[in-house]
């Protein structure tokens, strides 16, 4: 059975859920930082109320009314690699490959096995027919039709191996950063704290570095931050905290500390380890442009003041994603991960649906 009003329908209750209730369910995120000791209740929380803010009935509408959407079931067998570095991050594909009417195969990753399962059992107590149309796997899936598969470099070579001569959707690993003009007032730094430091700083929508004006104090960043300084009392940040402060002070590296987070300056590379940042400065917005666009391949959004000198040098691209300070963590249905249109991809396998 497949009627795709009814299931959004469930997607509004769901997020309400999700909002409202999902954050008080101790027994499941228990298990979930069990599993995974970088999954935090607060960071849980975070992930469930950014996806409640996304199934939001206004916000659902406006997607839905961007596609033709499958009339029926499609028959097609799709098969959904996820990634785990952050709480429930494979669950935007799970949502979109049923939406598009498909039979969805799911390989959890072994981080984040808990999570989605719990999602997706939520959304069948509102769509109860949604059971018999989504398989969670242990071992290797076979008989798919397409593959959506998300991983690192060597996750990578492994995709395209098996899977790479059936319609794929393949995504690598890409990273985050900011952009300051020098304007930004405290509340736009406190913002930017946000993209920086939630989940630990571990998604490709954190930000792991950042341009700053050749004159601007840091200091002013280290202020706004301050609210951050708990994360020194995680075990596992604190270890690669520690680690990276001693291998760069073997190196005679430069570095800054406040505490809970090293800041580095470093033109080449773009993603900073966990517990440090990335800093280079500049003196002309138009470097940093040519810089960015050079390598846009690698980046997932470029965070922004908004209405500034920076945001109108950048936004300008056509090879950019530019989001305002505080936005990464919480995208809109539409921001598909490496600017790929998921819904597009799922629904074009029939040879038809697409863009309205």
């Amino acid at each position: 059975m497949y009627d795709v009003n009814k299931l959004f329908s469930g997607l509004v209750q769901l997020g309400e859920w999700l909002r409202e209730e999902a954050a008080s369910d101790d027994q499941t995120l228990r298990s979930a930082e069990a599993q995974n000791g970088w999954f935090t209740s607060e960071s849980v929380a975070q992930a469930c109320q950014a996806h409640g803010e996304a199934l939001r009935a206004e916000e659902l509408t406006r997607w839905r009314d961007m596609y033709v959407w499958s009339d029926g079931p499609t028959g097609l067998s799709v098969g959904l690699i996820m990634a785990g570095n952050l709480p429930m991050v494979g669950w935007h594909d799970l949502m979109c490959a049923v939406l598009a009417g498909h039979e969805v195969h799911v390989k959890l990753s072994k981080h984040d096995a808990v999570l989605p399962r719990w999602a997706f059992q939520q959304w069948c107590a509102f769509c109860p027919e949604l059971e018999a149309r989504v398989t969670f796997h242990d071992g290797m899936m076979k008989g798919m039709d397409a593959v959506v598969a998300t991983g690192g470099p060597n996750a990578g070579r492994y995709f395209k191996s098996y899977f790479g001569h059936l319609p794929h959707l393949f995504r690598g690993q890409r990273t985050s950063v900011a952009v300051l003009d020098g304007e930004e007032g405290e509340a736009e730094l406190k913002a930017l704290g946000q993209d920086v430091f939630a989940h630990f700083g571990m998604g490709c929508r954190s930000v792991t570095k950042l341009w700053i004006p050749s004159d601007f104090n840091l200091d002013r960043c280290f202020a706004a931050w301050m609210d951050w300084g708990h994360l020194a009392q995680h075990g596992k940040y604190a270890n690669n905290y520690d680690y990276h402060k001693a291998v760069w002070l073997l190196n005679r590296e430069d570095l800054i500390e406040n505490g809970f987070v090293l800041v580095k300056e470093e033109r080449d590379g773009l993603v900073s380890p966990i517990g440090t940042l990335y800093l280079e400065r500049y003196d002309g917005l138009h470097e940093v442009r040519a810089q960015l666009d050079s390598r846009s391949d690698e980046l997932q959004v470029v965070t922004v003041r908004p209405d500034g000198e920076a945001w109108e040098t950048l936004s300008s691209s056509e090879s950019l994603r530019v989001v305002p300070c505080g936005a990464n963590q919480n995208p809109k249905l539409d921001d598909y991960a490496d600017g790929v249109d998921t819904i597009q991809f799922l629904l074009s396998l029939t040879g038809g649906g697409g863009k309205a």
